[in-house]
């Protein structure tokens, strides 16, 4: 399982936003990594309204991106896909360091196998039978 979770200020466009696009491309990544059942791939963004950075400035932007993932895989599995996923991160709001102030943070999260539970039957709704 890989669940990316996006947190991001209210204060950037649709358009520079392109969360759907982010997330295909952060899909993508997740699956050719080949560590993480497709099945099990998920993403959701929350856009915050109450926030203050640093000097208050309206236009100053953050994102930061969790990815919980399950247990199973070795340190340089993670620290690989990890590096992987902030660099499409980073990518994909790239025009916005010429522009604004910017925050962007990313952290993984390794969920214990014994508090985690789950029921999915995605795999048998997939286009292709890709699992």
């Amino acid at each position: 399982m890989s669940h990316f979770v996006l947190e991001y200020s209210d204060n950037i466009d649709a358009q520079t936003l392109a969360i759907q696009s982010l997330f295909e491309k952060l899909h993508t990544a997740a699956r050719d990594s080949g560590i993480f059942p497709y099945k099990g791939v998920r993403s959701r963004g929350y856009v915050c309204h109450d926030y203050r950075m640093a000097d208050g400035n309206p236009r100053h932007m953050f994102v930061h991106l969790s990815v919980l993932i399950g247990p199973g895989r070795t340190m340089e599995e993670k620290e690989g896909v990890a590096k992987q996923f902030f660099a499409i991160l980073k990518q994909h709001f790239a025009k916005c360091f010429d522009e604004r102030g910017v925050a962007m943070s990313f952290e993984m999260k390794e969920l214990e196998p014994v508090l985690k539970y789950n029921a999915n039957n995605i795999q048998d709704h997939l286009k292709g039978g890709a699992a």
